[in-house]
């Protein structure tokens, strides 16, 4: 039976360390950490990750900036919103949260965003950095399901890493962060051939495909270390991943659970990336 890896416990961990930190640099330097989030339209969903990200603001000491819009705001008017929070010195790090209203263009949106303050890690000047292992920033996702892995102990140097799914979000970065740490990686998505036979090999698997219970304990290698990224209703309208947890877990050797695995961790690398963005502001290293 695998080992449960906590990721509220691990969150705690990140965001007490962000916390200290930034009381310490408060203390010594006078620093003061602002993150903006602007949400445009009434996404219940949205509006909960919203309030989330202001309660974790709230945790580590960082001032919170809410602009929430109309959901008939123009597209004009939430770029001019970014160049002013791109202008705004007490705004270190800036979240627009996706999804955004039909009539509003995404990339347009994220391209308008100063990369220096881009702490999602979504503009093409940190996704170009990530590829080239020169970042400041990591997609918040990614950079925790790291954290995960690296707190089972596990060397991911030379082991068969398989991650499943190929988002811009979370499947690509994930991959590349993966293969920065030396691990041989194959990354799947709707269109591959034999996945079971290639999901057997993987000794980390990484799983974000947004589909209930797809992975099943046959298709986990013995002892793999086994990352869920879904967060799925069940046929019950019960909370599941991507990975069908009960009969994974006899085969794994560490898993997480959804939820309480990878979800937590999001928000606390927000706070670590918005933290690192102040500090470069600041010219603190």
């Amino acid at each position: 039976m695998a080992q449960i890896i906590n990721g509220k416990e691990v969150s705690a961990t990140v965001k007490r360390e962000v916390a200290e930190d930034t009381a310490r640099l408060r203390e010594e330097k006078g620093l003061k950490v602002g993150l903006a989030v602007v949400i445009v339209g009434n996404n219940p969903a949205s509006r909960v990750y919203v309030n989330n990200k202001k309660k974790a603001c709230e945790e580590v000491g960082f001032q919170s900036f809410e602009y929430a819009l109309d959901e008939n705001t123009t597209q004009e008017q939430l770029l001019d919103l970014v160049d002013v929070l791109n202008r705004d010195d007490r705004v270190n790090g800036i979240l627009v949260q996706l999804p955004l209203p039909k009539h509003i263009d995404e990339t347009a949106v994220i391209n308008a965003i100063s990369p220096e303050k881009d702490v999602d890690a979504f503009h093409p000047v940190n996704v170009g950095r990530i590829m080239i292992g020169n970042y400041s920033f990591l997609p918040c996702t990614p950079a925790g399901v790291m954290r995960l892995i690296e707190s089972t102990c596990t060397d991911i140097t030379g082991k068969q890493c398989v991650v499943i799914g190929r988002s811009n979000i979370v499947g690509k970065p994930q991959a590349m962060l993966l293969l920065q740490k030396n691990g041989t990686v194959t990354i799947c998505h709707s269109k591959t051939k034999n996945l079971k036979e290639i999901c057997l090999s993987a000794d980390i698997l990484v799983v974000a495909i947004g589909r209930a219970k797809f992975i099943t304990g046959d298709m986990v290698k013995e002892g793999a270390v086994v990352i869920d990224v879904g967060m799925n209703r069940d046929e019950n309208g019960k909370l599941c991943g991507d990975v069908d947890f009960e009969s994974a877990e006899k085969k794994a050797s560490y898993i997480t659970p959804v939820p309480g695995g990878v979800g937590p961790m999001t928000i606390s690398m927000l706070m670590k990336n918005t933290l690192t963005a102040s500090k470069q502001q600041a010219g603190i290293e």
